[in-house]
Parts: C-alpha cells; sequence; structure tokens
C-alpha cells in the first residue's frame, strides 16, 4: 500500500490540526494504520495506533485525551484530529500501515508501508 500524508502547518499553541493520510489500492481496510512523529533531533515515536476495523485504538500518553485517530475505510484515508496542540507536539508526522494484527504496543518495526510526512508547528 502507498500513503500520502497531508494536513500539516503551522498552528498557536491550544489550536487543532486534522492529519489525513490518504493510501492506495483496494485492501486499505485489512491494514492496521498508525501514526508516528519524529521532532528535531529526536527518534521517530509512536502516536497512535487504529484497528481494520476503527474498532480499537490506542495512543502514545502524551498524545491521550487529545488526539483521536480515525479512519473511513470507504475513503482509505485515516485521520489524526489534533487538539489542545503544545510546542512539544512540534514533529514531521507519518502515516504507517501493517498487515500485522492490530494490539497495543507495535513499534515502528512493525509496520512496513510509510508515508511522506507532513510537518507540524505550533508555536508558543
Amino acid at each position: 500500500v502507498q500513503l500520502q500524508a497531508s494536513g500539516g502547518g503551522l498552528v498557536q499553541a491550544g489550536g487543532s490540526l486534522r492529519l489525513s493520510c490518504a493510501a492506495s489500492g483496494r485492501t486499505f481496510s485489512t491494514y492496521t494504520m498508525g501514526w508516528f512523529r519524529q521532532a528535531p533531533g529526536k527518534e521517530r515515536e509512536f502516536v497512535a495506533a487504529i484497528s481494520w476495523s476503527g474498532g480499537s485504538t490506542y495512543y502514545a500518553d502524551s498524545v491521550k485525551g487529545r488526539f483521536t485517530i480515525s479512519r473511513d475505510n470507504a475513503k482509505n484515508t485515516v485521520y489524526l484530529q489534533m487538539n489542545s496542540l503544545k510546542p512539544e507536539d512540534t514533529a514531521v508526522y507519518y502515516c504507517a500501515a501493517t498487515k500485522a494484527p492490530f494490539r497495543t504496543g507495535r513499534t515502528q518495526a512493525d509496520f512496513g508501508s510509510w508515508g511522506q510526512g507532513t510537518q507540524v508547528t505550533v508555536s508558543s
């Protein structure tokens, strides 16, 4: 599956953004999807993941309660709604896909397909 992320930008602290990740192919609904991010000088880290049906999700503690991952299998798209943004959320955000079954604790090594990344900058 090929992925293309979009929706990043510059926003003030406390603001919101919604990222989208469009997938190619007719098997999107069989993939567990995830969002990761990488801040300057830091390693890429997990943000959120969602099961193929959208019925199960989990989040990094740092974004829990502020971010929501969702998907629309009819549109081959996964979303990341980001509210109450903080300067420490500034990073390049990547969407990723895996055929592995959904479970908590999956790492980036489990995800075989990656989008190109979209920059999110939160000003204080």
